[in-house]
């Protein structure tokens, strides 16, 4: 597998983190707009309201910013994951996987165009998990969330259950945003994928053992 491009520097004082947060969302802006071949580093700085320079100052080519903004994307649901499940509100295995649900749906909601651009043209400039703290960490939170409820479940392997859980939600949410159903409202569609999530994890005991 070819490399993924990679920014130059990672950014560690606030001023700088602040700097590429505004130059990842100038590039998020101009690639729903325009797509791949309408972005140019030189748009984004001129929409992100800094020089070039400062832009390849993180950033050697417009594919290291799709990378980057792949990367955010992930670091957006982690922090979606964790408010829903650092909450206090008792809601058993059922109730987190719905607040979950929700909570990506509403986060993928608010940018459609940029996931369908994201998401459609250019996954392979999404980094492979186990390069990804990302979603390392989604996957760790999730297996926690199994582990919690582990009476409640049928799958005996929690780590094949926390990936087959998160393929099917990632690639559920994805579509509910992405390619919408005509005829089904977005509730709907929500119930719908809860109630799959939930019955592959509470089907008959002994299942996936």
């Amino acid at each position: 597998m070819q490399a993924l491009p990679q920014p130059r520097r990672i950014p560690r004082q606030a001023r700088s983190r602040a700097l590429v947060e505004v130059i990842l969302e100038a590039t998020a802006r101009v690639l729903a707009e325009r797509g791949y071949a309408g972005t140019n580093t030189n748009l984004v700085a001129e929409r992100a309201g800094v020089s070039v320079g400062s832009v390849y100052q993180y950033f050697p080519n417009k594919d290291s910013l799709i990378t980057a903004l792949h990367e955010q994307h992930a670091a957006q649901m982690q922090a979606a994951i964790e408010a829903v499940l650092a909450g206090t509100q008792p809601r058993g295995l059922r109730g987190h996987l719905a607040a979950i649900v929700h909570a990506l749906l509403a986060a993928h909601q608010v940018a459609p165009a940029l996931h369908r651009v994201l998401e459609k043209e250019f996954p392979f400039f999404d980094a492979p998990a186990e390069q990804s703290p990302a979603d390392q960490g989604i996957f760790q939170r999730i297996r926690q969330l199994l582990e919690e409820h582990r009476n409640e479940i049928a799958p005996r392997d929690l780590d094949l259950a926390t990936w087959a859980v998160l393929q099917a939600m990632e690639s559920l949410v994805h579509a509910a945003v992405i390619t919408p159903l005509p005829r089904h409202g977005m509730a709907q569609v929500e119930q719908t994928i809860v109630d799959m999530l939930a019955g592959y994890l509470c089907g008959a005991p002994g299942r996936g053992a």
